[in-house]
């Protein structure tokens, strides 16, 4: 994969350093922009912009030359030394705390500002970490490292804008061409534009051709700043433009509803709320817009500049992501929510963080309110796998508790808490929440079943188990995943072995870069007494998961098949080291006892 340059110097402090987880689906697409209505999200910190600091007069003393070594001078008032402070943020920012390690090395730079390394240290961690306050500060820091300069010249735009002064913001961003940032500039452009009241630029007619996704932001600027200017029909002529791309009407339906309803178009403006409610992923500013119409309210207010501003750069983030460019993204998406404070911005922006900074990301996850339930429990359910993923999975468990809560009536969110249960060995709390008179209904997917059926197989209820899988199996008749656990329950079993057998063989050529599903297979050749060839397939299966107990120990029982007992005994002692469960380690330290007894081949079993 290809990495940009920018990303390289985002990383360069991190790798100098180290020189010295609707029904359930994918995770539920995020809009633009939470309801009007919803309540204010915490405050992002303020975006301050300092001039540097003017040259000292010709009289004075020169500056004094920069020490070889910092310590043990200078020292702040707590008597720590700038390399101090400068090597404790740097350890912080390793350990995953950049929040901790941007403010040390501020501190630091505050020191020491003559140390040009401090400078650029300070402003990629304050990049990192969301102190863009530092960053703008920094930014003189910078002016030789031309890709992080372009950042600093970003933010400082951002916050001219933010602060009102739409004229010096246009004046920053026309002071030469972007490189890194060129797609935010041009989407700012028309809004900067209109604030600064260059009307001709503003309203300039938007010449992307259809290919392009820029036309999708540009047309939604256009028609939003054609509506300020009460130009109603050529402002919905853009938006119909935008409701003809598949894409446009996706991520601007709502746009063009509000836009309707402030005409007093509520019709109309009821069937596109209606549209949007369909499927399996309603948005809930659909909801609240679709109830506002019937009750005759007020409509929302149309966006001003804070708002616009941050539209674009929330489309810019959303093709960095594509782009998997995070770090770019992130850049973005705080700028967007000091702008435009939003709950579905910081949602969008811990989730661009949970790709390399987990702290931040869940401390992004955490701020996100709970005035639209379904918002907040979706930022419940990525500070949850955020948490699992670093091994805290009861703390994961009430993140998952809460999501559910906020949102009972969204069966999605019963499914992650019920798989999390299931992963934590609790097949009895997820069992109950999977059985709700809500979930366990006629026409559930098919995922449900599964995860039912592998939850009552742990608790030792096989037929009903058997019964929940082949039904998903029915459901979903080629998914490699079923066909692995159903076949392998029939083959481990003895129920129906050589019907296990022939759908592992199926699950295995449809996924055969899968470890997991190998194993399976070459266990059903094992039991049917193909010992040779099961030596093989577990071999195989090894190489793909060489940390995997259960197939290590497959394989040593195969080797001991076909009279290779020293390996076997390898194979076998190396499962203890793997960190098997007790009935497996049990079972291990049996055989290293007295061998493996002879086992019955298989080949017939009963009916589901």
């Amino acid at each position: 994969m290809r990495i940009s340059r920018l990303a390289l110097l985002l990383t360069g402090c991190a790798l100098t350093a180290l020189a010295s987880p609707a029904w359930a689906q994918d995770p539920p697409a995020v809009g633009l922009r939470a309801p009007v209505e919803a309540a204010p999200v915490p405050e992002a910190p303020a975006i301050i912009v300092e001039a540097a600091p003017e040259a000292a007069p010709a009289a004075e003393s020169p500056a004094p030359p920069i020490p070889a070594i910092w310590a043990p001078v200078p020292i702040d008032a707590a008597g720590q030394s700038a390399y101090g402070l400068y090597l404790a943020g740097r350890l912080a920012s390793i350990r995953g705390d950049r929040a901790a390690g941007s403010e040390l090395l501020r501190e630091a730079h505050a020191l020491a500002p003559e140390q040009p390394v401090l400078g650029e240290e300070a402003f990629r961690s304050g990049l990192f970490s969301g102190d863009l306050g530092s960053v703008a500060r920094l930014t003189p820091t910078v002016a030789d490292t031309p890709q992080l300069a372009e950042v600093g010249r970003l933010i400082e735009v951002v916050e001219t804008l933010r602060v009102g002064n739409a004229r010096q913001s246009l004046a920053l961003l026309t002071a030469g061409p972007f490189e890194i940032f060129a797609p935010a500039a041009r989407y700012l452009t028309p809004t900067i534009a209109a604030a600064a009241d260059d009307w001709e630029t503003a309203l300039k007619v938007v010449d992307a051709p259809p290919a392009d996704p820029a036309g999708l932001i540009l047309h939604q600027q256009r028609a939003s700043l054609l509506e300020s200017r009460g130009r109603v029909a050529d402002a919905d002529a853009e938006y119909r433009i935008l409701m003809a791309a598949p894409a446009g009407a996706m991520l601007y339906a709502l746009d063009y509803a509000e836009f309707l309803e402030r005409q007093g178009r509520r019709d109309e403006a009821l069937a596109v709320y209606d549209a949007a409610l369909t499927g399996g992923n309603p948005e809930s500013r659909a909801a609240s817009g679709r109830a506002r119409v019937l009750a005759r309210g007020r409509p929302p207010a149309a966006p001003g500049t804070p708002r616009r501003a941050s539209d674009a750069l929330v489309f810019a983030a959303l093709q960095t992501t594509a782009g998997e460019n995070h770090e770019v993204s992130a850049i973005y998406l705080r700028l967007a929510d000091s702008l435009h404070p939003d709950d579905l911005t910081v949602l969008q922006l811990a989730q661009s963080l949970s790709n390399n900074q987990p702290l931040l990301a869940q401390a992004a996850f955490s701020r996100v309110g709970r005035a639209d339930p379904i918002t907040y429990a979706r930022a419940q359910v990525g500070l949850a796998m955020s948490l699992s993923a670093q091994g805290d999975d009861e703390a994961a468990l009430e993140a998952f508790r809460r999501a559910d809560a906020a949102a009972p009536n969204q069966a999605a969110f019963a499914f992650t808490l019920a798989t999390h249960l299931d992963g934590m060995n609790r097949q009895g709390e997820a069992l109950e929440i999977l059985n709700r008179p809500t979930l366990n209904v006629s026409g559930q997917p098919p995922q449900f079943r599964f995860l039912r059926g592998a939850v009552l197989e742990k608790l030792g209820r096989i037929d009903e188990a058997e019964a929940e899988l082949w039904a998903a199996l029915q459901a979903q008749p080629n998914d490699p995943t079923i066909l692995n656990y159903l076949g392998y329950l029939w083959v481990d079993s003895g129920r129906r072995v050589s019907e296990g057998a022939e759908m592992l063989a199926r699950a295995h050529a449809a996924r055969p870069e899968d470890g997991n599903i190998q194993d399976s297979l070459g266990w059903a050749q094992f039991r049917q007494g193909q010992y040779d060839i099961a030596v093989q397939t577990l071999e195989e299966a090894v190489g793909k998961q060489p940390g995997n107990a259960e197939i290590v120990d497959h394989l040593g029982d195969a080797y001991w098949q076909v009279g290779r007992r020293r390996e076997a005994e390898w194979q076998w002692n190396r499962v203890l080291t793997l960190e098997p469960d007790a009935e497996r380690r049990t079972g291990v330290e049996q055989k290293l006892l007295r061998g493996l007894p002879e086992p019955t081949p298989l080949s017939s079993g009963g009916q589901p």
